[in-house]
């Protein structure tokens, strides 16, 4: 479903993406890991339209990206930390939101209920605690129904039982055939989460395979074992 083809960006002399490819596929639910600084939020990025690769092709649904903007509306975005209008109330970002999809089919409002947040859509967002946000950003990335999501961090601040209901719709969704890239430092989540790992180190792309392949190849059960194990290898 979306496929990178020799993906390269450069930051002055720190490359970030170092001509990487891969290919993913409707139904899959992707960990994408590695060390701090390895291009993950570039690569994030790039799939985004915000940073533009020096070069190579990023296409989904085998149509480059880089012939317009629609393609942005099969895509739904959940950022490690989401930043809103602070006079804003959650109710107004939702119903503005909602305006400028003027999508077809009715919103996706799953999470709005099982977060309780009807209850305070007068609330402004700039007094919102970092969970509260995270629940504005997870509904608002479901929302309209979008076949690939990408989520950074997603269960951050998010309390247990919020986290459970995340997660659970996140199982749901992949069952529809709908492709997950998921990036946290929570091992066990990704773990219960996802099909396919794919590990970054110093903007390469080191591996990418099912869990139970990383787990076999390794020799370890425990996914956190598992990566302890690839970064201690350096990049080839």
């Amino acid at each position: 479903m979306i496929e990178a083809i020799n993906i390269s960006k450069n930051f002055g002399k720190l490359k970030a993406l170092n001509n990487i490819s891969i290919a993913t596929g409707a139904g899959q639910s992707i960990a994408l890991v590695g060390p701090n600084g390895c291009g993950k939020t570039t690569f994030i990025k790039c799939i985004l339209g915000m940073v533009v690769p020096d070069s190579g092709t990023i296409k989904l649904k085998n149509e480059s990206i880089a012939a317009g903007w629609k393609y942005r509306s099969m895509i739904g975005y959940m950022p490690q930390a989401g930043r809103y209008p602070d006079q804003m109330k959650i109710g107004q970002v939702i119903e503005m939101l909602k305006d400028i999809r003027q999508s077809a089919s009715s919103p996706d409002d799953d999470l709005i209920k099982a977060f309780s947040l009807k209850g305070l859509y007068n609330k402004r967002m700039g007094t919102l605690s970092g969970g509260t946000l995270q629940k504005v950003s997870a509904s608002i990335a479901f929302m309209f129904d979008p076949e690939v999501l990408i989520l950074d961090e997603p269960t951050a601040g998010l309390d247990p039982v919020a986290s459970e209901a995340l997660k659970e719709k996140i199982m749901a969704e992949k069952q529809k055939g709908k492709l997950f890239l998921i990036t946290s430092h929570i091992l066990s989540e990704l773990e219960e989460l996802a099909s396919h790992i794919v590990y970054m180190q110093d903007g390469v792309i080191m591996l990418y395979k099912t869990m139970e392949a990383l787990k076999a190849d390794t020799g370890e059960n425990k996914l956190s074992r598992a990566i302890a194990q690839l970064m201690t290898k350096p990049a080839q």
